[in-house]
């Protein structure tokens, strides 16, 4: 509801479009753009290589990372398809044309999956980051990294392939979806984890 809240906030009052036509510039993008290779690659093959190490060194600390972050970059984007195939969202143009930022196709894949509210990777980005900080929140390292890396990849596919009011809906749900998750595996594997 947060999520949905913030949305309608940041597009009625225009943040969207102007956030849009003030981050069009060229070398926002170079220094974004690998936070969309990043944001997709990271979470299906990174994860695999852990669990694939935390394997072989026999690591069950490792092993179960992987499972988590692995369960909460799932169920993010479950959760953020599922949005999209409903809100059909249309994404912001590559060029200043008019403002479109309030143009939605709401109904069952009107855009797909792949375009709309809320950011995938944002979500999943998000998602991952908060498992960690939820897994040490002692660890100020580790709740630092994770949010700068969560961070990134929410404003830099926000600087390309989506609108703020995606990256700020991702970056709620993913949220809530890594507090989940990692108050989850903290309960199932208290050994490892406290």
């Amino acid at each position: 509801m947060t999520a949905i809240a913030a949305t309608l906030i940041i597009v009625r009052s225009g943040l969207d479009w102007y956030y849009f036509s003030i981050t069009r510039d060229y070398s926002f993008n170079v220094f974004f753009f690998p936070a969309i290779i990043i944001g997709a690659v990271l979470p299906m093959f990174g994860l695999f290589v852990m669990l694939l190490i935390g394997w072989l060194r026999k690591s069950k600390l490792t092993q179960t990372l992987a499972w988590a972050l692995g369960q909460a970059a799932v169920i993010g984007w479950l959760i953020s398809s599922f949005y999209k195939s409903l809100t059909g969202r249309i994404p912001p143009p590559h060029i200043i044309v008019t403002d479109i930022s309030k143009q939605f196709n709401f109904g069952f894949f009107k855009e797909g999956i792949f375009w709309g509210w809320p950011s995938s990777h944002t979500t999943i980005a998000f998602a991952m980051a908060f498992t960690l900080m939820t897994l040490y929140p002692k660890n100020k390292i580790i709740k630092l990294i994770s949010f700068i890396y969560a961070l990134y990849i929410g404003i830099g596919v926000a600087f390309d392939i989506h609108w703020f009011s995606e990256f700020i809906a991702g970056a709620i749900i993913g949220a809530v979806i890594g507090i989940v998750v990692g108050k989850s595996f903290k309960e199932r594997e208290p050994e490892l984890f406290n």
